[in-house]
């Protein structure tokens, strides 16, 4: 665990010399989006210049803000974690790929108690951010811990302030798993936080940093984030009854049944899948780029990007906990995604 911790802290360390430097000699690739997925592009954008010395510069500035800039047209690519419909996509002329799959993790500032120490239910997290459970030593949180002696100490929520496919999978989670939030709350990429107490943070990166400012708090990151901070975290009781800890192995069991082309635009949901080894919290993250985009040579360094990556990344992405895709799955992008892209 410290190997993979140094390991992603010279990761971020390096991100801005790595996305940054242009070549002089290739079409720029550009993109914006998603901070759930950048560490991994990071890492992947390292090694394709070291390949090809051709660089990406892409901005963690979050899902709502990659649609954004695709439909804006100013970058190559956009990056989300809440996938467009495929009616959206259709009308803005768009095709949409998964790029990795990793997960969304619980996680809180309480002292006396180790990372995954401490047991939660997705009814009892929905009561948490809703603020009807506000402080750590609630009956309905020592119910689920015996024997743990949790703090007299209230309950700060910590959410995203920008619009987020973290959070769109996060609430598409409580919303799974609680009556209460879908009728009062629901999911998306932003929502209306109802609880009382509670603080906005900017990317995973605000989040995580709120989390570990503010004693007492709760809040939800990329599991990359997680690590990158040291961050404590909850056990998740997933659909089959079992408490299990995020990780490569458990995002990938929740994917292990996706069906991608059964939905337009392959935006499968994972959340609370089946199985008893499941992160119930896992989500694919997705790539939009256009069927006919106004600079052909950049989507076409673009594809060539990420068909490295596909390639040769699988190592990189899985040394940050995140899940490469199979390679059945990426030679069907390859055949029915990427096709559609006029080059």
């Amino acid at each position: 665990m410290t190997s993979k911790r140094t390991f992603i802290k010279s990761v971020v360390a390096a991100a801005m010399a790595t996305l940054t430097m242009g070549s002089a000699f290739a079409a720029e690739i550009t993109g914006a989006g998603a901070s759930f997925p950048y560490p991994v592009y990071v890492k992947w954008a390292e090694g394709y210049k070291a390949a090809t010395g051709n660089s990406l510069n892409y901005q963690s500035i979050g899902s709502s803000g990659g649609i954004r800039q695709i439909k804006a047209k100013t970058v190559t690519f956009g990056a989300t974690d809440a996938p467009m419909s495929g009616e959206d996509l259709d009308k803005e002329g768009l095709v949409q790929f998964p790029a990795v799959i990793g997960g969304t993790v619980p996680v809180l500032n309480v002292d006396g108690f180790n990372p995954g120490e401490l047991h939660v239910t997705g009814p009892v997290l929905a009561e948490i951010f809703m603020g009807k459970i506000a402080n750590w030593n609630d009956p309905k949180i020592t119910s689920l811990n015996p024997g743990k002696k949790l703090p007299d100490l209230p309950i700060t929520v910590v959410h995203r302030a920008d619009g987020s496919g973290t959070t769109f999978n996060f609430t598409d989670y409580l919303t799974a798993v609680s009556k209460e939030w879908s009728a009062s709350v629901g999911k998306g990429a932003a929502v209306k936080w109802p609880a009382a107490s509670s603080v906005g943070g900017k990317g995973n990166e605000g989040v995580a940093a709120n989390v570990n400012r503010v004693k007492g708090s709760v809040g939800y990151v990329e599991y990359a984030y997680v690590k990158k901070n040291n961050m404590n975290f909850m056990q998740l009781q997933n659909a089959d009854g079992k408490y299990v800890s995020p990780d490569d192995l458990t995002f990938a069991a929740a994917a292990a049944g996706a069906d991608w082309f059964s939905v337009p635009g392959m935006g499968v949901s994972m959340v609370n899948a089946k199985g008893a080894t499941s992160w119930p919290i896992s989500t694919a993250t997705y790539i939009l780029m256009y069927k006919q985009p106004a600079d052909k040579a950049a989507a076409a360094e673009a594809l060539k990007f990420f068909d490295w990556s596909f390639a040769n990344g699988k190592k990189m992405a899985s040394d940050l906990d995140y899940v490469p895709l199979p390679d059945t799955l990426t030679s069907a992008i390859r055949a029915k995604v990427w096709t559609q892209i006029q080059k």
